[in-house]
Formats: structure tokens, C-alpha cells, sequence
């Protein structure tokens, strides 16, 4: 069997891999690994817009009580306010059920220590070791636990959002894309309240259209409402609100490495840049990794994954690091990546310098990249990625582009897909190359091309 937990907790088809049988379990065995010292644990639920929320959350619920803890029910609210919640109510643990950017017909679980981490592999092994050979604690009577509405939780996540702004923003106009998700109806009132003008669009859910055409994976729409309506900028974030992928006045796309590198040179020039140091993926675009290095900030690189982001961030001791994707951490405001957060945080550059974000974004040199995505079955991934033609083919490319350009192949950890990028000079050179790794992939693995 393959490992229930990927690199953002279990992911997979509501009601076919991600049964209510499987969160029932899920439920139990993380209640019992998380809180093992605790009597009676009190462990936050929140989901996102998807039409399974309710099922999955029912059932992490049912399963938590039955183990004897207590939840505290946030209801539907972005993912980064559970990181945020489970250290204001001092609980023991935090669980979210969202599969972030996926389609709707998917779903998640993600857990939260009581410090407002995601776990570590050890922890969700423990976890998993749990579900597939369950050893449950049974109470009974009064030690069955109970759940909680937590009323005001999102009035107090809205709460700590408008404190991370360092002023107003009266004058500035801002287009918000929801995605039709978590962040519908608080990054609205957010931004208001802080004085923005606000044209806020895909803030309309219904359980079937989050992620439809809309969000950070879709951002066409919010870049030609920027240029219609002559916003300032434009912000569009995933289903569960954790990334952001934002827009300049143009409807030109300033993605999660612009934004780290726009927030990377100012928390430097304040000083607030700890250890000098910003944390970065081996997806980042090398010329971001040139314009740190130029700017006097030092580089450290993990692997895909905002979980691996953090935990260099805590093995260094520094407070910035995030994704290409969007994931942004300022870890000295939370403990994971917050898409209404990150944008709160550019919009306070845009005021406080007056610059236009065209002009931001623009100090970021990004070098053409191509990504290409090869649809594989999950149990092929291995296989596809130790196999020795693919290997040759992509030492091929990289000794062909090397001083110039660059090739990465890296299998999914959220989706059956492996990711084939390229960066260089030239788009046309680079999509042949491509093309020529997803070619080896289709004939050996009947693997499909998704763009």
C-alpha cells in the first residue's frame, strides 16, 4: 500500500480514496498520536467550500470523539486561519479538510500540532501506522467527547489579518479572485475594512465551483478585470486561501517568486529579514535566486513542498520563505503559508512606496520557464522517476543547457502527474526538450500530456 500522507497531508477523490470510513480513522488515529499525553483533547475542524466538507468533517468529528476529544467546530474557513486558531484557543491540535487547488471532486486532510505546524513525516507515519493497524482507545460514558461551534472564529481570523497591516489602504483599488473558496467574504471584508476599494469576483460558492476557472490555477479573469476596471493590483487565491498568485495594473502575472522577492528586499532593508536569508524551492526561478544574491540576501533551497520551506525556516531561524506556487510563510506572523496575509503584505509595499506594482515586480528578473505536466497512475511515479532512459534524456538536457538554463524532473506529491520544467533564454528550445522527456513518459508509461 502506498503512503497514506503526501507532502500537504491525505489527498484523493471524496467518497473513493478519501472515504468517510478512511477519515473516521484518520480522525482517531491523530487524536490519539497528537494528544496521547492529554485527557479529553480539544482539536479544531475546519474545512473548505467543497460539497464533501460536511461528510469528511462529520466524520473526523465522529471519529475524535470517539477516541474522547473534544472538537471545536470553525466551520468553512481558509486554512492559514487553523494555524492561527489552534494557538488562540490554546487547543492540542488543528485538522483541516480541503484539497487546496484540486477540483472540487477531490478533497484533503490536513493536520496542525498545537504550536500551529504541519506535521512531520515521523508524526504522520505514527498516524498512518494507526489507520492501517488501528489500536484505538475506547471510552465510554461521560469520556465520549463533544462538539463545539467556535462562533466568532472568523471574525477573529478577520481580526488578525487587519492587524498585520502597517497603514491604510484609502486610494488604492484592489481585484480579489476567491476561487469560489475559503477566502469568499473575508478577503472582502478585509481589504475594506483597511480602506481599500474592492472588486472581489468567483466569491460565490455553491460546493461544486471552487477552483472553476477561477483562483490562483486560473487567473485569466482577474487579469482582465485588473486592466478594465484600472485597479492598482489584483489577487487571486486557491480554495483553501494558503496561496496567492497576484496581478500588476497591466493584468501582467507577478507569481509567488516576484512576491518573495519584493517582500524579501524590503524585509531586508528593515532589518527583519532574519539571518539575511530567504528560503526558496528548486522550483524558484533562477533569476530570483540572482536578483537575492545581488540584493546582498543569501539563498537556502529545500525541495518542493511549503512543509519543507518551514522547516528550514526553523532550522535556520528565519522569517521568510515560500513557492513559485504562491505559498508565502512570514513566519513571524504565522506558522504557515497565508494567501490574504501575503497580500496584505505587498499592498502595504505598494502604499508605503508609492510605486506602481508593474514597477515592483519588474526589479524581479524571471529567466522563460516551461512546465509540462505528464498524467501517470500514482503507483507508476516511482517507477517513471528511476527509470534510466528518462534519466539519461534529462542528464542529456541539463549538460546541453548548462551556464544558461536548466531541467527539473520531479514527480507529484499532490497529484498523479509528473512535472517536467525547464528555464532558459529560449521558449521554442526549451518546449522541444520538454517535449522530448514527456515523449519517453507517454511511450513507456502511457502517460498523458495536461496542460
Amino acid at each position: 500500500m502506498a503512503r497514506l500522507f503526501g507532502t500537504d497531508g491525505v489527498r484523493g477523490i471524496a467518497n473513493q480514496d478519501l472515504s468517510c470510513e478512511l477519515a473516521m480513522k484518520i480522525g482517531m488515529a491523530g487524536a490519539q498520536v497528537l494528544t496521547s499525553e492529554v485527557h479529553n483533547p480539544r482539536i479544531l475542524i475546519g474545512r473548505d467550500t467543497r460539497r464533501s466538507g460536511d461528510m469528511l468533517a462529520a466524520a473526523l468529528m465522529a471519529g475524535i470523539c470517539s477516541v474522547g476529544g473534544d472538537v471545536i467546530d470553525v466551520g468553512v474557513i481558509p486554512t492559514p486561519a487553523m494555524a492561527y486558531l489552534v494557538r488562540l484557543y490554546e487547543a492540542d491540535a488543528a485538522v483541516m479538510v480541503s484539497a487546496s487547488h484540486n477540483p472540487m471532486e477531490y478533497n484533503g486532510v490536513k493536520w496542525f500540532n498545537e504550536q500551529g505546524f504541519k506535521l512531520s513525516d515521523a508524526l504522520e507515519d505514527q498516524i498512518e501506522a494507526l489507520v492501517k493497524e488501528p489500536d484505538f482507545l475506547r471510552p465510554i460514558g461521560e469520556d465520549v467527547g463533544h462538539v463545539i461551534n467556535a462562533k466568532r472564529a472568523r471574525k477573529e481570523y478577520e481580526e488578525f489579518l487587519i492587524s498585520t497591516a502597517t497603514q491604510r489602504f484609502d486610494g488604492l483599488t484592489v481585484v480579489l479572485d476567491c476561487a469560489n473558496g475559503a477566502a469568499s467574504g473575508i478577503a472582502a471584508e478585509v481589504f475594506t475594512a483597511l480602506g481599500a476599494h474592492v472588486i472581489s469576483r468567483a466569491d460565490e460558492p455553491d460546493g461544486s465551483n471552487i477552483n472553476d476557472g477561477c483562483g490562483s490555477t486560473h487567473p485569466e479573469r482577474l487579469q482582465e478585470l485588473v486592466t478594465e476596471s484600472e485597479a492598482d493590483v489584483g489577487f487571486a487565491f486557491d480554495g483553501d486561501a494558503d496561496r496567492v498568485i497576484a496581478t500588476d495594473e497591466r493584468g501582467n502575472i507577478v507569481d509567488g517568486d516576484r512576491i518573495l522577492g519584493i517582500c524579501g528586499k524590503v524585509m531586508h532593508g528593515q532589518g527583519r529579514l532574519s539571518g539575511n536569508t530567504l528560503v526558496i524551492t528548486v522550483m524558484s526561478n533562477i533569476g530570483l535566486k540572482q536578483y537575492l544574491q545581488e540584493t546582498g540576501i543569501s539563498v537556502a533551497e529545500t525541495a518542493v513542498g511549503d512543509r519543507y520551506v518551514l522547516e528550514r525556516m526553523l532550522e535556520g531561524g528565519f522569517s521568510l520563505g515560500g513557492e513559485q506556487s504562491g505559498h508565502v510563510i512570514f513566519l513571524d506572523q504565522n506558522t504557515t503559508g497565508d494567501g490574504i496575509l501575503t497580500a496584505i503584505q505587498v499592498m502595504n509595499i505598494l502604499k508605503a512606496s508609492g510605486k506602481r506594482m508593474s514597477s515592483l515586480a519588474g526589479e524581479v528578473p524571471i529567466y522563460p520557464q516551461i512546465l509540462v505536466n505528464v498524467v501517470l497512475e500514482n503507483g507508476l511515479k516511482a517507477q517513471a522517476m528511476a527509470d534510466e532512459e528518462v534519466q539519461e534524456k534529462t542528464a542529456e538536457i541539463a549538460a546541453k543547457l548548462e551556464g544558461r538554463g536548466r531541467i527539473l524532473v520531479r514527480a507529484s506529491g499532490t497529484e498523479p502527474l509528473i512535472r517536467i520544467m525547464l528555464e532558459g533564454q529560449d521558449p521554442d528550445e526549451l518546449e522541444e526538450l520538454a517535449a522530448q522527456v514527456a515523449r519517453i513518459l507517454r511511450r513507456k508509461y502511457n502517460g498523458k500530456v495536461k496542460i
